[in-house]
């Protein structure tokens, strides 16, 4: 591969629609691929990324070599792979997959099969003391799970993805619970008992040790800027105003508790870690007058617009789009609670909803086809409120990335 235009080209037509582990596991097996490096390995529906990207900063304020592997917000192939604080270079993403692409094509992998194996490869041979893994859908059949954690992580479940996790929230917790492993301890987020009842099994069946994390107190919600307590952490600051990341800081917190006899991490790293930037589109003011934010499920959506409604005064003005497997009804109710300008739209990706699959809200919603155009009419016409840019992670990063360049 040429040139990493080539290669994104390349991933994209190898995106599949249905997914079957067949031919990786062949890959794994037949050519003997093991990754080697202590891991944290993060599931679940919202806050995975949030919490993975906590933990990072943490172990790195320790002074760890720390790898982050996570799922893409925008356009860019890069910021799926870090360690030790950059981003894996062009350079070396390039070199790294033409080393492994005749494997790839043999084995006929699919996009995330081959960007984890870039990845695991690439932390392989870095050095690392530990990896955050962040996995891609799921958890049984994911392609990064193919290791035993130091510490497996269940964030929250809820309804998302049902062509291929399961039609219940029971079925989709029975499929994240796969990446518990026997005799590793679970760190869970506040679950529904449909799903704790089916990770409860897992752990059973896995001699696994359950730890349910700890409610956070004293919380006090400045612009940009929370505090909270967490035991036995007094006055913990999070560099941001979105509530709903309190959950995911608390769930970071109390994994560095659990690995103390592994990682020693002292308090200093721990609150140095959590006043990190976090990744771009979570509660993310790309400008004063606009914020992008990847919500793209019910509880996601719900936890943003409760958030907005507790820190934003001004009028808001929502910019939405979605993929068209996600459940827009709930979405769309949410914000209609913080807003009586909602606006619909589409973006350049083959799982975008397009205007005609939006027919059953086009007589209560307005469509428009060239969002940006649209946000900088949002913005000349009402300089003092809020646009809000949603309703997908990759949308988002979109908009976020043509906001920056947009000098």
């Amino acid at each position: 591969m040429n040139s990493i235009a080539e290669l994104g080209k390349f991933f994209e037509q190898r995106a599949i629609p249905t997914y079957s582990r067949e031919n990786y596991d062949k890959y794994l097996n037949k050519e003997g691929f093991v990754f080697n490096v202590p891991s944290i390995h993060i599931t679940g529906t919202n806050g995975k990324g949030s919490t993975a990207k906590y933990l990072y900063e943490i172990y790195r304020s320790q002074g760890y070599k720390v790898g982050l592997f996570s799922s893409p917000s925008t356009t860019t192939l890069f910021e799926m792979i870090q360690a030790n604080g950059k981003e894996i270079s062009s350079e070396e993403y390039l070199s790294l997959f033409n080393r492994l692409e005749k494997d790839f094509e043999k084995y006929e992998l699919s996009t995330f099969e081959m960007q984890t194996i870039l990845a695991f490869t690439y932390f392989n041979e870095c050095g690392l003391d530990l990896a955050i893994v962040e996995v891609g859908m799921g958890g049984y059949i994911d392609a990064t799970n193919i290791f035993t954690p130091c510490l497996s992580i269940i964030t929250s479940v809820s309804l998302e993805h049902t062509a291929y996790l399961g039609k219940s929230v029971s079925e989709i917790a029975d499929n994240k619970a796969g990446i518990i492993k026997r005799d590793i301890p679970v760190l869970l987020g506040k679950l529904e008992e449909t799903a704790m009842f089916a990770i409860r099994q897992r752990a059973k069946e896995t001699e696994s040790n359950i730890v349910i994390v700890d409610d956070f107190h004293n919380e006090v919600v400045e612009k940009n800027k929370i505090t909270f307590d967490y035991r036995p952490y007094k006055g913990l600051e999070l560099s941001t105003s979105a509530t709903y990341q309190l959950k995911n800081a608390a769930i970071a917190v109390e994994a560095v508790k659990m690995l103390q006899d592994k990682f020693v991490v002292n308090e200093d790293a721990v609150r140095k870690g959590l006043k990190t930037n976090l990744l771009p589109c979570r509660f993310d003011y790309v400008k004063p007058n606009i914020m992008v934010d990847g919500a793209h499920n019910p509880e996601a959506m719900k936890a943003l617009t409760e958030t907005l409604a507790k820190t934003e005064t001004r009028p808001i003005h929502v910019v939405f789009a979605a993929f068209r497997d996600k459940n827009i009804d709930q979405m769309l109710i949410s914000l209609g609670s913080i807003s009586n300008d909602v606006v619909l739209t589409t973006f350049n990706h083959k799982r975008a909803r397009t205007e005609d699959e939006y027919f059953l809200y086009l007589g209560d919603y307005k469509f428009v086809d060239d969002y940006l155009a649209y946000i900088k009419e949002l913005e000349a016409q009402y300089p003092e409120d809020l646009i809000l840019v949603t309703g997908s992670l990759y949308f988002a990063g979109i908009v976020r990335e043509a906001l920056l360049n947009d000098k």
